[in-house]
């Protein structure tokens, strides 16, 4: 089996999102599938995975191969529960990516795209550290909508882009 690179995309889903965030996050995922579609490269390696949280944390698209990957339908709802997110994110990491050993090379580090109004409801600080016992490659903060507050995801990753802003140059780069 050759090498994955495993992409998740964690989206905030809570009522907090209604609106143009949540209208930004359906155009920042649409976005990032079709520029990964348009890279020979990551039609052959790129795996997606989408990751929602809301009152809850839940993965509605396990890893799937980029050939095959349907959006979702998403709505805004609920609380924010990042934490949750962020620890299931860690979980589903490493549950499903594949870890290099001794005879065998594992899947890529995963990428993360967290696409969020940055207003937690719950103990984020517990799902980042979670997050930091697995490996990922980059972790990328999307902040969606223009009333959002980076001031977290700056404490999350020094990656952080504003969705409203956001290209598919900014996203693919």
């Amino acid at each position: 089996m050759s090498r994955r690179l495993p992409v998740y995309l964690v989206l905030d889903t809570s009522g907090s999102m209604s609106g143009e965030p949540i209208e930004a996050v359906k155009v920042g995922v649409e976005t990032l599938v079709s520029s990964l579609r348009r890279d020979p490269y990551a039609l052959e390696t790129a795996w997606l995975s989408v990751i929602t949280f809301d009152s809850t944390a839940k993965q509605i698209v396990s890893l799937t191969e980029l050939a095959a990957f349907q959006n979702p339908s998403i709505i805004a709802n609920g609380n924010t529960s990042m934490g949750a997110g962020l620890s299931l994110l860690a979980k589903r990491i490493e549950a499903e990516v594949t870890k290099t050993t001794a005879t065998e090379k594992g899947d890529w580090k995963p990428l993360v795209f967290l696409m969020t109004d940055g207003g937690p409801t719950d103990n984020w600080q517990t799902g980042l550290n979670d997050l930091r016992k697995v490996k990922t490659g980059i972790l990328v903060a999307c902040a969606a909508g223009p009333g959002a507050d980076t001031t977290i995801l700056k404490q999350i990753t020094e990656a952080v882009v504003h969705l409203d802003t956001a290209d598919s140059t900014t996203i693919s780069a």
